[in-house]
């Protein structure tokens, strides 16, 4: 397999010296540390405070809305929050801030759960799998900036190109490094990476940590020595037959390995007979889940298994095929397989809420030719197939967190990190408030 391979130092660099990485109790003594100033040194929280008045917070836990509210912010954190009439004292007015924020609403910073942060989407995003590193890197800054513009305050990354350090060849997910690169920064999005793919030999070239038969297991278990937050399985098979490419108890197998170092394990699924195995073999999550049934959806409630959609995916081939008629997207197969799996999706997510299955929002960013920041786009779309808009909006910031295990991560509470959202309008009647993102 042809895969890029950097020096020792460059590797270093690349991954953002990955604490994942250099963290590894089995790593060779010959690894250095990077030089001094090759990383940026963490943003500290501004020593600042200020006050929001006037504004109206929804949470995502219910339909309720509240108005005319302050909250204060200090050193990058939730101070209080009350009703302006009866505000506490915000301290002394020296480095105080206020803003009138009449007209806007405070939402939870979003939660992306489904990224490829360090691919850029579009037209072409399958060839930027084999892209030079140097130019995966200036994708993923791309990314993170247009997510943290859209509202994004968490990305979940489910899968990155790897490259190959010479020294040990060793293969590591170029996300991990991203991930270790943004840590402490507030113009970046927090991140969690499965790293690497595990995927069936031949299906993701360039780009996947190869799992064939017995060896899935290990396979799992070096994604989480090589820093992996969680796991990501490819649950799907080449060609059109589909299903999945190992049994359900072999995937078990693997979730009781990760599950027994505490972490957790994600099955990229398409078609229904790969959903039924992955969930059978006890997986925490699917993503797509394109083609599930009411069936399968109440296992998947029984079992607490999550579904994190990304409706967005094939809206966006239909968007392409509008705008590129020359390419696939524009063709007529192309059109049929974009309509046809739009469809499915949307019967799915159906069958998922019907069901009460825990639902996570992600749009594919880069994976699926979506671009960055169009998370609002996947939240709109969940409310056309019968969420309600402070479900679907729940689905995009605390649901999100959730998967995580980040109790932090998209939820208002005093004391908590201040990564929360001011939007124009109300995103509890316009889900489209969510893309007029003020702060």
């Amino acid at each position: 397999m042809d895969e890029h391979r950097v020096s020792r130092r460059q590797f270093l660099r690349l991954a953002g010296a990955s604490g994942a990485a250099m963290a590894l109790s089995q790593r060779p003594a010959s690894w250095e540390m990077p030089a001094a100033g090759i990383l940026p040194p963490p943003s500290a929280p501004a020593r600042v405070r200020r006050l929001y008045r006037n504004v109206a917070i929804a949470d995502g836990r219910s339909a309720r809305r509240l108005t005319d509210m302050s909250v204060l912010v200090a050193d990058g954190r939730i101070a209080w929050i009350r009703p302006s009439d009866a505000e506490e004292d915000p301290g002394p007015a020296t480095g105080l801030s206020i803003t009138d924020a009449r007209g806007s609403t405070i939402v939870p910073g979003l939660v992306d759960a489904h990224a490829h942060v360090t691919i850029l989407g579009g037209i072409h995003y399958v060839s930027q799998l084999s892209h030079h590193p140097d130019a995966l890197l200036d994708y993923a800054e791309r990314n993170g900036e247009a997510s943290m513009r859209a509202g994004v305050r968490w990305l979940r990354d489910v899968g990155s190109p790897v490259v190959v350090d010479p020294a040990d060849g060793r293969r590591r997910g170029l996300a991990l490094g991203v991930r270790d690169r943004w840590r402490g920064r507030s113009d970046r999005p927090t991140v969690r990476s499965a790293g690497g793919w595990l995927a069936p030999p031949g299906l993701i070239p360039r780009a996947a940590d190869v799992a064939n038969g017995t060896a899935l297991p290990t396979a799992a278990l070096r994604q989480l020595a090589d820093g992996a937050d969680f796991v990501k399985l490819y649950v799907q098979r080449t060609g059109a037959a589909g299903g999945s490419p190992w049994t359900a108890a072999l995937i078990r197998s693997a979730v009781e390995a990760v599950h027994a170092r505490g972490r957790r394990v994600t099955a990229h699924v398409r078609d229904l007979a790969g959903a039924r195995t992955a969930v059978a073999g006890g997986v925490d999550c699917l993503e797509h889940g394109y083609r599930l049934d009411a069936t399968l959806a109440r296992q998947m409630h029984d079992r607490g298994t999550y579904l994190v959609t990304t409706l967005t995916v094939p809206k966006n081939w239909l968007r392409l095929g509008d705008r590129y008629p020359g390419t696939w997207y524009g063709s007529a197969a192309g059109r049929r397989y974009a309509t046809g799996l739009l469809r499915d999706a949307q019967a799915s997510a159906r069958a998922a809420h019907a069901a009460g299955v825990k639902i996570g929002r992600g749009h594919g960013l880069g994976g699926g030719s979506v671009a960055a920041g169009q998370l609002a786009w996947e939240v709109e779309s969940l409310v056309e197939i019968g969420m309600e808009p402070w479900q679907a909006l729940g689905a995009a910031t605390w649901r999100g967190g959730e998967l995580l295990g980040e109790p932090a991560a998209g939820v208002i509470r005093e004391g908590s990190p201040a990564t929360f959202v001011l939007v124009r309008g109300d995103p509890l009647s316009e889900p489209g408030t969510l893309r007029r993102v003020v702060r």
